[in-house]
């Protein structure tokens, strides 16, 4: 039991588990909002859950495959468990096809809509690990990727689009290529020397947390929007007022000449401004 539970762990560590903190709260965000319009049940709860899980745990492994010989190049990566061998090319790459097994078993079990869509967000999260081979946009198409989880969420309980869900996918598309490329700064060096594109590798440190900045602003008002579009009331908005506290205090401490609070920036505000953001909407939806 305790080698199972070790190699559990070890896979759990390749796909950095932990930061599903950063995109499924979105997710069960819009299943929130949805609530307004929409019977929510724990069956299609549960499948969302298991569908967002399957998505992001096949995203994640495909790009530790894709990403290998750079990752053991990488002095900040190459104790990842691929470069180290602690994880298999062949058992990566079995992880990653279960993985996307359940998200198409998950999406089948929620709608015919969602399980037809299903190939298209493989496409899209897999799509991304080889952007920053050829474009500076990679952080856009790593947005795109986590955008899709309250699009996918909200079709989940409803089975068909509509604008609130839009606005909900953009704002984690703007948010995600916003932090992202607060990220990316730290492998400035790296990016240089073997020739992958970033932000701030093409555009310089300084004009890339600009444009950071800019991309926060645009998520910030996105759910701004979604004030005016639903009857949300002042818990959402002093939610929303946590958000801008933390976006704005996360581009306050990275500062083009010092990127020592860069980690806590990515890891912690974001995953407090995600989680803060759906405890907010959820207490204002049913109180």
């Amino acid at each position: 039991m305790k080698k199972i539970i070790d190699r559990a762990l070890t896979f759990g560590r390749m796909i950095k588990f932990s930061h599903t903190l950063f995109a499924m709260p979105f997710a069960l965000t819009s299943v929130v909002l949805a609530s307004f319009s929409h019977k929510i049940t724990l069956y299609k709860l549960f499948w969302i859950i298991i569908a967002m899980v399957g998505a992001r745990s096949a995203a994640m492994g495909f790009n530790r495959i894709a990403d290998r010989e750079f990752d053991a190049r990488n002095p900040r990566t190459k104790n990842r468990e691929i470069p180290t061998k602690k994880i298999s090319l062949a058992e990566a790459s079995a992880f990653v096809f279960l993985a996307a097994l359940l998200l198409v078993f998950a999406a089948y079990k929620l709608n015919k809509l969602c399980f037809y869509l299903s190939p298209v967000a493989l496409t899209v999260v897999f799509f991304y690990s080889f952007t920053k081979r050829f474009t500076w946009l990679s952080h856009i198409f790593l947005g795109l990727g986590m955008g899709l989880a309250p699009v996918g969420a909200w079709l989940g309980i409803a089975g068909q689009f509509s604008l609130v869900p839009i606005l909900l996918g953009l704002t984690v598309v703007t948010w995600g290529a916003g932090f992202d490329i607060i990220y990316s700064c730290q492998d400035l060096g790296y990016d240089d020397e073997i020739g992958l594109f970033s932000m701030p590798r093409v555009l310089g440190v300084k004009k890339a947390l600009v444009i950071s900045a800019v991309l926060h602003a645009v998520a910030f008002a996105l759910l701004v929007s979604l004030k005016f579009i639903l009857p949300l009331g002042s818990i959402y908005l002093l939610g929303l007022a946590l958000v801008a506290v933390m976006l704005i205090y996360q581009h306050a401490i990275v500062k083009p000449n010092d990127l020592n609070r860069l980690n806590f920036a990515f890891f912690n505000l974001n995953a407090y401004m995600s989680v803060g953001l759906f405890l907010f909407t959820l207490i204002d939806v049913i109180t």
